[in-house]
């Protein structure tokens, strides 16, 4: 089972398809690349291009239903054709990976100083207080704050960047050469990315360890690797060092891929450009129009006495008709609790809440259906917002049943094959099931059900934060284009602030609870007024490296 040393990770002609009822799949065809130790190499596509497929080949974690061929080499270690003992000596100890979403990755009825020591004690003979010893280390290591009281926190008791700063130490607790990050960032908004992209950065400079980076983020690519390999229909099409692919593509599906990006143009200029006290231009007055929302004064907050969290906290908001307001920051600012306000499904604690002219909380039973029957709502998991047990046209027509119960089957149906024309589907799809749709076409169902009852108002609570570039610019075009023909507003929730400046008339910024900022788009996120703002803004990675580099040196600067 040895290979001939050299690169910590040498795959092959690597060949990966998968059993199913209908016949073999194929998932990968014929790729080859190495990493070398301290190296860090991003492995991008789209959904469905075998990049994470990959990611789990190098480690042996296939499945059953896999048949592989080729040669995966980490360190003088052959992994295809290995026994299970043989793999778990080299997973956890020679190398480790950081999956996407940490809430699942950890035990929820375990404290996470006991996973940590778990992984310690599986490849080193420690005594248990050793284990917790260490644990405690690590935690400090991986940067969460109070690491001797945090070792004992449940899962739950930590935000989604702790939690994967949890991950990270799992992973790194016996010291791995290589460590496989299969998109670690993407849940994340941008400040906690920040963060975790500078902690990979540090640990692979500090133990000398290979990172295979597994994403679609362009912007992460272009700030944290130094080669890019680009797949797409499981096949290897382009690889170079990261200034070359990014900035010189060769092949058409790669400069596709980068057509697709948002890009955040005041991100793009020289630090100064966006520096407090610039004048910004005049925004041009807009025509008055009727308010769909009305927030004013809007305060929530979730449990009593001195353990009460203060989600919202005198927030004011309007949204008109035809018009799109974009609310950014980060995770605990109290965007998505405001959004949850408007569809009422939170009752204030104070002040008021108005949708097309009627205030929420005095609605009831038929009026209060009718105002919910305005609204449509696209969440961020189209996976887990639609019915797996149910075909794409019975969720699409679940707002038919509730809200026009007098429909016919035969109406409902041409009702839901008008709302997948609209979202640029075919008819023929109303028969499948969720999951015989990629993800891109399942948030376009979510998005054909939020629109079916053609609402006056859409919330979005970010929509496309999980799918690629290509699948994201494709549902963003989809809604700008229904927008243009239905005059629908939306409340657009996101921590991309790219998406927000292409797509939002105004901006919102919260903080904890409370709005910082506000006011036209390209105005806000061009000459910020606060600093929190500015903070938010440096954060987000472009997708040109050596504009990417010169705003790290630049943040270094400022910190020092």
């Amino acid at each position: 089972m040895r290979a001939d040393a050299g690169a910590i990770l040498r795959i092959d002609e690597l060949t990966v398809s998968f059993r199913t009822d209908s016949g073999e799949v194929p998932a990968v065809r014929g790729v080859s690349f190495e990493l070398a130790a301290g190296e860090a190499l991003a492995l991008v596509g789209e959904s469905g291009s075998g990049k994470s497929t990959v990611a789990l080949a190098a480690l042996g974690l296939l499945g059953g239903t896999a048949r592989v061929s080729g040669s995966i080499a980490i360190g003088d270690i052959a992994v295809v054709g290995a026994g299970e003992r043989e793999l778990q000596r080299v997973r956890g100890k020679l190398a480790s990976m950081v999956f996407q979403e940490p809430a699942t990755a950890l035990d929820p009825l375990m404290r996470v100083g006991d996973q940590i020591a778990e992984v310690i004690r599986n490849h080193d003979d420690v005594s248990a207080a050793e284990a917790q010893a260490r644990a405690v280390e690590l935690l400090g290591h991986v940067g969460l704050p109070e690491p001797a009281s945090r070792v004992r926190s449940f899962p739950f008791q930590l935000s989604g960047g702790q939690r994967q700063r949890v991950v990270i130490a799992m992973a790194i607790a016996n010291r791995p050469k290589l460590l496989i990050a299969d998109e670690p960032t993407t849940a994340l908004d941008v400040t906690v990315q920040a963060e975790i992209l500078d902690l990979l950065r540090r640990l692979a400079a500090e133990n000398d360890m290979g990172v295979l980076l597994v994403t679609h983020n362009m912007g992460v690519v272009a700030d944290f690797a130094d080669r890019v390999a680009v797949m797409t229909d499981g096949r290897l099409v382009e690889e170079g060092p990261v200034d070359e692919v990014l900035l010189r593509p060769q092949h058409e599906y790669t400069r596709a891929l980068l057509s697709a990006v948002p890009r955040l143009s005041v991100a793009e200029r020289p630090a100064a450009a966006g520096a407090a006290g610039a004048a910004g231009p005049a925004a041009p007055a807009a025509p008055a129009r009727e308010r769909y929302v009305e927030a004013s004064g809007v305060s929530v907050s979730f449990g009593r006495g001195v353990r009460a969290v203060h989600a919202l906290r005198d927030v004011s908001l309007d949204v008109a008709a035809g018009e799109t307001v974009g609310l950014v920051g980060e995770s605990g600012s109290g965007k998505s609790t405001i959004a949850r306000a408007v569809l009422g499904l939170i009752e204030p604690d104070s002040g008021s809440v108005r949708v097309f002219g009627e205030e929420l909380r005095r609605a009831r039973g038929r009026r209060l259906r009718q105002l919910r029957a305005g609204i449509g709502v696209v969440l961020q998991d189209p996976v887990a917002s639609l019915d797996a047990r149910l075909s794409v046209a019975e969720c699409i027509a679940e707002p038919l049943l509730v809200h026009a119960r007098g429909l016919g089957r035969a109406e409902r149906r041409r009702r839901v094959a008008e709302a997948l024309e609209a979202v640029r589907l075919p008819a023929a799809f109303m028969d499948r099931a969720p999951r015989e749709l990629s993800g891109g076409q399942r948030q376009r169902v979510s998005l054909a059900r939020a629109l079916v009852l053609s609402p006056r108002l859409l919330v979005a609570d970010e929509p496309t934060s999980a799918l690629d570039v290509s699948v994201q610019r494709t549902v963003l075009d989809v809604i700008t284009e229904l927008q243009r023909e239905l005059g629908f507003a939306c409340i657009f929730v996101s921590h991309d602030l790219a998406v927000v400046q292409e797509f939002a008339q105004r901006v919102v910024v919260m903080r904890a609870g409370a709005v910082v900022e506000t006011g036209p788009t390209a105005v806000t996120l061009s000459h910020p007024e606060t600093e929190y703002t500015r903070r938010l803004l440096a954060a987000v990675p472009v997708p040109d490296p050596v504009v990417q580099r010169g705003r790290r040196l630049a943040a270094a600067g400022g910190a020092a």
